[in-house]
């Protein structure tokens, strides 16, 4: 399935917040299993807040174009 802009967002978001998390506690490999869990449920609110705003969810539900 294609992905859309909504998909590529939230993703782009994970990697940051997770980027972040790792220069916070000075560690590159896997985050600890509390930082992982805490992801996964901001993954699930930013979905909702992106759902909640009608104009947003349909300019972001759009297919984005594939990269390589």
């Amino acid at each position: 399935m294609a992905k859309t802009y909504r998909d590529v967002a939230i993703e782009q978001m994970i990697l940051t917040v997770k980027e972040a998390m790792s220069r916070t506690i000075d560690w590159w490999g896997e985050l600890p299993a509390p930082m992982n869990e805490s992801i996964d449920r901001f993954r699930v609110q930013l979905a909702a807040a992106i759902d909640s705003v009608d104009f947003v969810k349909r300019a972001l539900d759009r297919p984005a174009p594939e990269t390589p």
